[in-house]
């Protein structure tokens, strides 16, 4: 028996469609999985494996075959737990085959059958909206980011047995609305620190004023307990406010990332990021074996602050030279180019 469900990976900051295929045919009992995987991808089998079995579905003695495909794409992250599952048991029949067309599946799963949280929901339910799916099927710890999307039905599951439930028309899933104007308003009562506090120092209020202004990188030099700091920190706060497209992109950034508050449905403030000096030029502009964002993408849209500018390694402080030229940065890897936005105001001391 052969069925395949869709779901998504996350190449750079994009999303790309990936179809789950599996086969349960005569044969050695064995569980095999193909498809260009990651370590953590192949772990896979084992956790589905005894997350069913928790659930009360025993997969037969038979041989089992899964394929993600297309096979020249990387996969890596532990979001392919759920279609994996969906895909299998669909194909012993535990599920129609056609209650699963147009839904997007991505979810981790845990072995007494939870569904865990992941990184980038964000951009993967906008990856099922350019596929034209219906649906999408999220981890209930991701619900409130992945709603964010228009166009598509988003629903939320905190359990396996909760999906396919749903699957057999035996059930509901969470669904969410998000009022996005609501969270903007919130953030802006919520704010704690303001440019108005800071009192004195007016030649450097007047010099962020100006920089911010014109989107200029500024450099503060001056002693010890005189405000640097407290100053940068507050720049963000009067920068233009943050528009619905440039929190989207920014949520979506921090949501690869790993960086997106936990429950938090979107961000509406600038970023301010602010690097230790012994960061390394990896984390500063980004990159690992499947390349996520660096700090560098992380400042998208607001400020990056190097305090003790001079501390810093001068190969880290090379690596600026591209994205402050050209507003984004170039990871190159052996899968390919990755390109991340990199528009931030520069704020050394």
């Amino acid at each position: 028996m052969f069925s395949s469900v869709l779901s998504a990976a996350i190449c750079g900051i994009d999303g790309r469609k990936i179809t789950v295929e599996a086969d349960v045919s005569d044969g050695l009992p064995v569980f095999s999985m193909v498809g260009y995987l990651a370590s953590e991808v192949r772990e896979a089998q084992d956790r589905v494996r005894t997350a069913l079995k928790n659930t009360g579905i025993r997969l037969p003695a038979r041989r089992i075959t899964v394929n993600l495909a297309p096979a020249d794409i990387r996969k890596a992250g532990s979001g392919f737990d759920l279609p994996i599952a969906v895909a299998v048991l669909s194909c012993l029949e535990q599920i129609p085959r056609q209650r699963t067309e147009g839904i997007l599946f991505v979810g981790e799963l845990s072995l007494d059958g939870g569904i865990n949280g992941i990184r980038g929901v964000m951009e993967l339910v906008s990856c099922a909206v350019r596929q034209g799916c219906h649906t999408c099927i999220v981890p209930e710890e991701n619900l409130a980011e992945g709603s964010v999307i228009q166009g598509i039905k988003v629903l939320g599951a905190g359990h396996i047995r909760q999906v396919i439930r749903y699957l057999r028309g035996q059930g509901e899933l969470e669904q969410r609305s998000i009022n996005i104007e609501e969270i903007r308003n919130r953030h802006k009562e919520e704010a704690g620190s303001d440019f108005s506090q800071i009192q004195g120092q007016f030649l450097l209020r007047r010099a962020a004023e100006v920089a911010v202004a014109g989107f200029h990188n500024l450099l503060i030099i001056g002693p010890p307990g005189s405000g640097k700091t407290m100053t940068a920190r507050r720049i963000p706060t009067i920068m233009p406010e943050i528009s619905l497209e440039e929190a989207l992109e920014i949520s979506k950034i921090h949501s690869i990332a790993g960086e997106l508050p936990e429950g938090a449905a979107l961000m509406t403030g600038r970023p301010f990021r602010s690097p230790h000096h012994t960061v390394t030029p990896a984390a500063l502009a980004g990159g690992g074996r499947g390349p996520r964002p660096g700090e560098v993408s992380l400042a998208h849209r607001g400020v990056l602050y190097l305090d003790e500018l001079p501390e810093f390694e001068k190969g880290t402080l090379e690596i600026l030279r591209q994205p402050m030229e050209e507003g984004r940065i170039c990871i190159t890897r052996n899968t390919g180019n990755y390109l991340f936005p990199a528009e931030f105001m520069l704020v050394a001391s």
